[in-house]
């Protein structure tokens, strides 16, 4: 049993996980397991881009089962609140994305079924430990992972190139190259900080070695303001107070035109970053200039996942056994990949896809391996991260929290400021946590 099983089993999840909405400790009821050969219709919500293209895929791939698509805002844009209302209301979907941070929270407040019985147990058996962790809880998988997106750099070679500086390999050498970049060209960042992405801080916390969130005895332990997260706070808090980063919102109009302009010279992304970095400047001529690097470490190889999606299936569904090959195909069939074409960049947790996803996305738009490094920074990403029982809390208090950085806020300030509310909001949910 691997180390995300063994903490999440028994009198652990009962009163860590159990009591934040009413999960059954028995993990979930089973379900029978299906037939050979489901039929009948199921409904699939999801913001992933191009999953229309995969459905309808599907569809055309055989005739026993019809899924019907709609698009749903991401979770930043009420994607999961739309998603909780309408399977408490009994009017989910059969079938629904969920990043892997944000799957515990709606599996402890009974929305998802257990995949054991409905997806073959050697399909199951091909992930990596390290995916399996993310949606394995109480011995019982509640979601089929999509993708594994690593940390991924990203930066402008001509522009390192023009400050004299290689691609950073630690922390270190990144403060140097954005100290070259801000002396050779005074209007040029190497990266931006982004105080509306907490995940871009969890990842980076977790890179270093940080845990977050933890089990220790019956109660949740949280760790926000650890040793190894506050290092990663003060150390961008000294790029931010030296002028080396900008501060903006990621995705925003004016982030999006500081890449194109050449404002910001890197993105600290993820896999799925490429796509977007694609479509935001190949106007500006910006082909073959860009290079993906493996993140800077600070002294031992190590890295982290940032976003990350699993498919699950909702308590709502009537028809789980077809819900379950649908997801089936999503997430292990090379079809599917093809289905989706150039519109995403994504480093699927599937083995063998990858080397479909490659040949799909106009890799050529970089310069250097992308995939490559894709594979090299996953390949160092640390096993034993986990995500806490409700997110949404966390994520919403660091937000709060980062909201004020570049108008006299303090990123460590901000992490401890989230540590304290996310001990008291779970803690208003009726768990038992502990510092």
């Amino acid at each position: 049993m691997n180390m995300r099983r063994r903490l999440l089993t028994g009198a652990a999840l009962v009163t860590a996980g159990a009591l934040l909405a009413g999960c059954s400790a028995s993990g979930g009821e089973k379900t029978a397991a299906p037939s050979e050969n489901p039929s009948g219709e199921i409904t699939f919500w999801s913001a992933i881009p191009g999953m229309d293209a995969v459905t309808e895929a599907f569809n055309e791939s055989q005739d026993d089962i019809t899924v019907t698509f709609e698009e749903i805002p991401n979770g930043g844009g009420g994607g999961y609140a739309k998603l909780a209302t309408a399977i408490s209301a009994g009017d989910g979907p059969d079938v629904a994305g969920f990043e892997y941070a944000q799957l515990p929270q709606f599996i402890g407040s009974d929305s998802l079924v257990p995949l054991d019985d409905l997806v073959p147990a050697d399909t199951l058996a091909e992930y990596s430990d390290s995916v399996m962790n993310l949606v394995t809880f109480n011995d019982s998988v509640y979601g089929m992972p999509y993708d594994a997106p690593p940390l991924v750099m990203y930066y402008r070679q001509d522009i390192l190139d023009a400050a004299g500086v290689e691609v950073p390999t630690t922390w270190d050498e990144f403060k140097a190259a954005a100290q070259a970049v801000r002396q050779t060209s005074p209007g040029t960042y190497l990266a931006s900080f982004n105080p509306n992405e907490p995940a871009v801080q969890a990842a980076l916390s977790w890179q270093a070695g940080a845990q977050w969130f933890d089990i220790d005895g019956d109660s949740w332990k949280v760790g926000i303001d650890d040793k190894q997260s506050t290092k990663v706070a003060e150390y961008w808090q000294g790029l931010i107070d030296e002028d080396l980063v900008k501060v903006q919102p990621s995705f925003s109009d004016e982030w999006t035109a500081d890449l194109a302009n050449g404002v910001t010279a890197g993105v600290v992304g993820a896999s799925w970053s490429a796509a977007g970095i694609k479509s935001r400047t190949e106007a500006s001529g910006q082909a073959g200039k860009w290079v993906a690097a493996v993140p800077p470490t600070w002294g031992d190889e190590a890295n982290a996942l940032y976003g990350g999606t699993s498919f699950a299936i909702t308590k709502n569904s009537e028809n789980p056994a077809a819900a379950a090959k649908f997801i089936e195909f999503v997430t292990t069939d090379p079809a599917a990949v093809e289905a989706r074409g150039e519109v995403g960049s994504a480093f699927l947790a599937y083995p063998g896809l990858n080397e479909v996803a490659e040949g799909v996305f106009p890799t050529d738009y970089f310069a250097g391996d992308l995939y490559g490094t894709f594979d090299e920074a996953y390949a160092a990403v640390l096993p034993d991260w986990k995500w806490g029982p409700n997110f949404d809390v966390t994520n919403t208090a660091l937000k709060d929290s980062m909201s004020t950085i570049g108008a006299g806020g303090n990123l460590p300030d901000a992490y401890v400021a989230t540590q304290t509310a996310t001990v008291k909001g779970l803690e208003d949910l009726g768990l038992s946590v502990s510092e």
